[in-house]
């Protein structure tokens, strides 16, 4: 449990957060970031009808200050992007991936060096989906309100409720982080969250593959290859379209209109008009480039990438690799799923089989703890 004067401090900094809504009052926020060793970070955002979250607020704080920087009303954000980059500042975020994604979508920047406390906090045994609220509550005793979760945080004005949710968000990373990193240092588990950490931020920082949007799609595993073909094509076209027009997926073409499109292979905007679901507005807009991409790919039965079912004797790896993982988590004091999670396993069997090189995910510190006898369970199934 956190020192009761540390608590308390970090309550008083959310009753009477700074709002940073002016180009003079980011800059002077900014000096007085350069010189703190650690700073907490989070970000507010929306992502409804948009293909990329709208950022809202970015949240910094030194456990005694919580600072709100308005990134709606203001224009230039470049102090921000610049105590991103600061070296000697260490960024503590709790469940990061998300953020370092609207981060980088919007500002083209994200905060560096950095911490993850979630990680943190499963590499010492606590479940590797821990809320932020859960940390709080576990270290500190607090019951942090989480009544504006879904807020609009897009509006302006914002309410004093929302800004004390925002900053109540933030203002017990820098202690937290502390107290976490004394706990990993003890069990020499602190190159494991750094491991982690870079994996999490390189993978932030990469592009969508579109060429691959097509494996997310439900069913997919089940297509022939002609119409897995199509369906790869029309999946990269909707996502093509979905950044061009900052549009949610699902508001260009549904998933299951994409799949009926690729089985039925339709020749004709009246074959189109047949397939449940399809708006005649969006048939109007996309039913020529729709009847183009089926004609183009339809033909071809070339290999392709398609997540298919394991077999009965693979499934039957995969079981005993789960239950050595299972059982090294029991003995490191893990979260099974901080070790591997079945999507990984089946990735290292397939990976395996193909003589590919493991997954990444399961390399590192993972590679000596479970990664090595994995490889043994599945070379012998």
């Amino acid at each position: 449990m956190l020192d009761s004067d540390i608590i308390d401090t970090a309550l008083r900094a959310a009753t009477r957060p700074v709002l940073l809504d002016t180009q003079e009052n980011l800059q002077a926020a900014a000096r007085v970031w350069a010189s703190a060793p650690v700073l907490g970070v989070d970000t507010e955002f929306l992502r409804e009808r948009t293909y990329r979250a709208a950022l809202g607020l970015v949240q910094v704080s030194d456990g005694i200050s919580a600072w709100l920087v308005d990134t709606v009303t203001l224009g230039n954000l470049d102090p921000l992007k610049e105590f991103f980059t600061h070296a000697k500042c260490l960024k503590v975020v709790h469940s990061a991936a998300e953020d370092l994604e609207v981060l980088w979508n919007n500002l083209g920047a994200i905060p560096s060096p950095l911490v993850d406390t979630q990680i943190a906090c499963a590499l010492l045994g606590q479940s590797l989906q821990m809320s932020y609220h859960n940390m709080v509550k576990w270290l500190t005793g607090v019951e942090v309100d989480k009544e504006q979760t879904r807020s609009n945080w897009i509006r302006r004005p914002l309410k004093p409720e929302q800004l004390h949710y925002a900053a109540t968000d933030v203002v017990f990373l820098p202690a937290i982080f502390a107290r976490l990193q004394h706990d990993l240092d003890q069990l020499n588990r602190w190159q494991w969250l750094e491991e982690d950490v870079n994996r999490m931020v390189e993978k932030g920082c990469q592009l969508p593959d579109i060429d691959r949007a097509y494996l997310r799609i439900q069913g997919s595993s089940f297509l022939d290859r002609s119409a897995l073909h199509v369906l790869q094509a029309l999946a990269a076209w909707r996502e093509k379209i979905a950044i061009e027009k900052d549009s949610a997926r699902g508001f260009i073409l549904q998933d299951s209109i994409l799949m009926q499109i690729a089985i039925k292979q339709p020749g004709s905007i009246a074959d189109l008009a047949g397939i449940n679901e399809f708006h005649p507005k969006a048939l109007a807009r996309y039913a020529e480039a729709l009847l183009e991409i089926v004609r183009d790919n339809k033909e071809k039965t070339h290999y392709i990438e398609q997540a298919v079912p394991l077999s009965k004797q693979q499934g039957t790896v995969v079981k005993l690799m789960r239950e050595e993982v299972d059982a090294q988590a029991l003995r490191l004091g893990l979260d099974p799923s901080v070790l591997a999670s079945r999507k990984q396993l089946e990735a290292l069997l397939r990976a395996n089989l193909s003589g590919q090189a493991p997954p990444g995910q399961l390399m590192g510190w993972r590679k000596a703890a479970i990664t090595d006898t994995l490889l043994e369970l599945a070379s012998s199934g």
